[in-house]
């Protein structure tokens, strides 16, 4: 293998940017491929801000072991930059028997994964930590924090480029091949770039790229868009850290909750609709082709008749300021429709195998000096900076 040739990347979000700092810094000649005009356009730009502390996920999986590992990489990399982050702390609201019951399995799986400070508050508690939230118990993360990933996304390609290597932007990657000794080839708009090695970190197209370097089509990438409200700022005092819902463990979303932001605004969302583009923050940006490949997927049919009353609701909701302000005014009673203004939308790359089974846990593939991270859901901003530990230790540049 040619030494001096660099290791590509292609994505430059938080996790693709992650991975070419780590190769950056690590004294490798790095070269990162987009092709947006900037980094962090699409999932890593579009979130919620949230840096998660690790209780929704089973212990011993990488989403549970990169999420606590990234929380205090991540909490370092912003005191190292001057970036903002903000320990505001979270309480999770169960509003009925059956959420208390779940209430308490989310209480272990935190406890289990070693998640600071966790505690079990009785309604009186709540009021303490939230006056107008209501519920029958709690529970509260007080280390849970949010961050501007945009800021950091940007911090990340500016260690980059300092370290020597290139954020090549409005470089789409339409071909990936073996290369004449080894490694790989890239084409980017006529142009072919020779590689020791590539990491695939393409998001909402991670399955399409990865598919140019021979992986299998499954799973493939269903994207579901999150819509979301914000509240008025005479209102945005209804709470001072974040405020979920009790998660429903049969649908990978976390439900409807009030999202603080660095900046002082309060979103209220998401829902969870199937996007009719990739790349469909809109409700009238429809891409034909990519709806028809997606509704073509095996996948898509079964979930979609597993699921089509919570999908039914769902899209309801999303025509609808009352019910969407109902649905958050279940913890949050003060909380009506006058208080909601829009605010931007968001699109989630979901990972579903042809069983319409939603893949959960981070999963990452090795196809000889390719590597591709095929799923990469929340908490994967949170994350980023293990991820790209974890794949960089394993990647083979030797051949």
């Amino acid at each position: 293998m040619d030494a001096s040739k660099p290791v590509g990347v292609v994505g430059a979000g938080l996790i693709g940017l992650a991975v070419a700092r780590r190769l950056a810094l690590r004294g490798e000649e790095v070269v990162v491929f987009d092709k947006e005009d900037d980094v962090a356009v699409h999932q890593s730009g579009h979130n919620s801000g949230v840096v998660h502390s690790g209780l929704y996920y089973p212990p011993g999986s990488l989403k549970a072991t990169l999420c606590r590992r990234g929380v205090g990489l991540l909490k370092d990399f912003c005191a190292e930059h001057d970036l903002p982050y903000r320990e505001i702390g979270k309480v999770v609201v169960a509003r009925s028997p059956v959420e208390v019951e779940r209430l308490g399995v989310l209480e272990q799986r935190a406890r289990a994964n070693g998640v600071p400070g966790v505690r079990r508050l009785d309604p009186a508690a709540l009021r303490e930590i939230e006056p107008e939230v209501r519920g029958l118990a709690a529970l509260h993360s007080p280390t849970t924090a949010i961050v501007d990933f945009r800021g950091v996304a940007r911090a990340m390609a500016e260690e980059i480029t300092a370290a020597g290597g290139r954020v090549l932007l409005g470089h789409e990657v339409t071909a990936i091949r073996p290369g004449p000794r080894g490694g790989t080839t890239v084409n980017c708009g006529g142009q072919e770039y020779a590689l020791r090695g590539a990491v695939i970190c393409a998001g909402l197209q991670s399955d399409t790229v990865a598919g140019l370097a021979g992986d299998s089509p499954s799973p493939a990438i269903v994207a579901f868009r999150g819509e979301y409200y914000r509240l008025r700022p005479e209102r945005a005092g209804l709470v001072r850290g974040l405020v979920y819902p009790v998660p429903d463990p049969a649908y990978p979303f976390l439900g409807v909750h009030l999202t603080p932001r660095v900046d002082g605004t309060v979103d209220v969302g998401p829902n969870a609709v199937l996007a009719l583009a990739r790349e469909g923050y809109r409700r009238r940006d429809v891409h034909p082709r990519e709806l028809a490949r997606a509704l073509a997927w095996p996948g898509t049919r079964r979930l979609v008749r597993r699921h089509w009353r919570t999908g039914l609701r769902e899209l309801r909701g999303s025509l609808s300021r009352r019910a969407f302000a109902a649905e958050a005014a279940r913890y949050v009673p003060a909380l009506t429709a006058a208080d909601l203004v829009p605010a931007p939308a968001g699109v989630r790359a979901q990972a579903l195998d042809e069983r319409g089974a939603l893949v959960d846990d981070f999963r990452i593939s090795v196809l000889g000096p390719v590597t591709a991270v095929r799923n990469a859901p929340s908490p994967a901003a949170t994350s980023c900076l293990a991820i790209a530990e974890h794949v960089t230790d394993r990647l083979d540049l030797s051949t």
